[in-house]
């Protein structure tokens, strides 16, 4: 398990997390929380139709909250869709004066279907890309009002998938990539007001986001295409934290001239 002793690197920091009931946005908080931040902690907590492994539970949210103020540390919790953007600003201007301003933004929550080309709907691709992109957007733009007076971090979680050209979940590929284009043109128009945009891209990570059926066509339908999701490191998948350390990094002071990168945490996924 990768090293996480405390030593303040964002304290004081307010943080708005999106996706936040379970696995990595979770991670991400309370790894945020242990380092001295206080946190907006957002998530949908119901499932969606068109996904078919369950989503988060009120439960879950008010867990990362409890787990968050276990390190002395202020978590204000809102069970919103990412895809309702005045919902979502709504929330978030609630939780900003609650904490007395806002520092960053993580933009976590993301769905993902499964299917060959030929079994790929219009559901699959409205629901994800409305989640992924769209609600990254809406992220984005609820916390903005709060930063361009004095500059902050965006960090938009993408994905192995968006480097790579990952098959069997088109959707969520095209969502990736598209969260890096969208990261990359807010760097560019953001810099001047100090606030930097960086994307996160992970390998596989052992979290609740688990669509069976992308085995099944793994292992029984298009077996030939399974290297491409094999990591070059010997490790099958990594752990969430490790993901949530670059994210610390990128909230911190520690990339304070950082924005417009791509931060690869994949086990070397992406150089095959």
């Amino acid at each position: 398990m990768t090293q996480t002793n405390s030593t303040g690197r964002v304290a004081g920091k307010r943080v708005l997390v999106t996706g936040a009931a379970r696995g990595m946005g979770r991670s991400h908080a309370v790894r945020l929380a242990e380092e001295g931040a206080d946190l907006i902690l957002v998530d949908i907590c119901r499932s969606l139709p068109e996904i078919e492994y369950p989503l988060s539970a009120p439960e879950d949210l008010a867990e990362t909250a409890r787990l968050v103020r276990k390190f002395g540390r202020r978590a204000v919790t809102a069970m919103v869709d990412v895809r309702d953007a005045e919902a979502l600003a709504s929330a978030v201007d609630e939780g900003v004066v609650e904490l007395g301003g806002l520092d960053a933004a993580v933009a976590n929550a993301g769905v993902l279907t499964a299917a060959t080309w030929d079994a790929t709907t219009s559901e699959h691709w409205r629901t994800v890309i409305d989640v992924n992109l769209i609600g990254a957007w809406n992220t984005c733009a609820a916390a903005l009002p709060h930063l361009v007076e004095r500059g902050g971090s965006l960090v938009n979680i993408s994905s192995a998938a968006g480097i790579k050209g990952t098959p069997l979940h088109t959707p969520y590929t095209a969502s990736k990539h598209a969260v890096v284009g969208t990261s990359k043109a807010l760097a560019n128009e953001l810099a001047a007001q100090s606030i930097r945009v960086n994307t996160v891209h992970p390998t596989g990570v052992a979290t609740g986001m688990n669509p069976t059926s992308l085995f099944g066509l793994l292992s029984e339908k298009r077996p030939d295409l399974a290297p491409l999701f094999g990591n070059a490191m010997p490790v099958p998948m990594i752990d969430a934290v490790d993901v949530s350390n670059a994210v610390l990094y990128l909230i911190s002071d520690e990339s304070r001239y950082v924005t417009g990168m791509e931060f690869k945490v994949d086990a070397g996924v992406t150089v095959r």
